[in-house]
């Protein structure tokens, strides 16, 4: 498996997306275990979501994620290993499929090696369209996980903020890029809370509206 970097994870990061200790450092020093926690980041708290790699690798008895192991499973095993209570996902089948998706396209493209994805983006804009090429990921989920690599992993290729949207702002606390601990996480959820008002008051108000002239 390719080592190759650009320098940016030569100190661990201090993880607190999974808000339990082992989930989150294993985030902290495995790039595969980082992707399949933002895959597994949607329709569940985001907690429940980051913390599946960690319950994914101990149900396979390892320390970290093999790309080409997990490709490698039988689908039907697999998707029974995330269904066991307390479940990898609210949707654990579909899930299995897209993380054995997942790994099988690094595989193909990047010799199992998850942080080849970001090693040598040169550009955001790059490393953007990488991301967005890989299964599972459209353009929120990509610039999301891109702002995670900008403010958290220390990847920062030049135009790293502009390519990763809103979600690049510093300061901002829209996504789990911005969570940090207990107190950041509180933020992200009223920030999603309040945006998911302002689309309900809008559709209101427009299923309101009289039509015609």
């Amino acid at each position: 498996m390719s080592t190759k970097s650009t320098g940016p994870r030569s100190q661990t990061p201090d993880i607190h997306l999974a808000q339990q200790p082992d989930a989150d450092a294993l985030l902290g020093r495995s790039p595969l275990a980082a992707l399949v926690g933002m895959l597994l980041d949607q329709q569940v708290p985001m907690e429940w979501a980051f913390s599946g790699p960690y319950t994914i690798a101990s149900r396979l008895g390892a320390d970290d994620l093999d790309a080409h192991e997990i490709a490698a499973r039988d689908p039907e095993e697999f998707a029974a290993l995330l269904s066991e209570k307390p479940a990898v996902h609210r949707y654990p089948g579909s899930m299995a499929q897209r993380v054995q998706q997942l790994c099988a396209f690094l595989v193909e493209e990047y010799g199992g090696d998850a942080e080849a994805v970001w090693a040598d983006a040169a550009t955001g804009k790059e490393l953007l369209a990488r991301l967005q090429a890989l299964p599972g990921f459209g353009k929120q989920k990509a610039q999301i996980f891109l702002a995670l690599l900008g403010k958290q992993y220390g990847v920062r290729p030049a135009g790293w903020r502009e390519a990763a949207g809103p979600y690049g702002e510093q300061g901002a606390y829209r996504s789990a890029a911005d969570i940090t601990g207990p107190e950041s996480l509180a933020k992200v959820r009223a920030h999603k809370q309040e945006m998911k008002a302002a689309a309900k008051a809008a559709k209101a108000a427009k299923d309101a509206k009289p039509s015609g002239n």
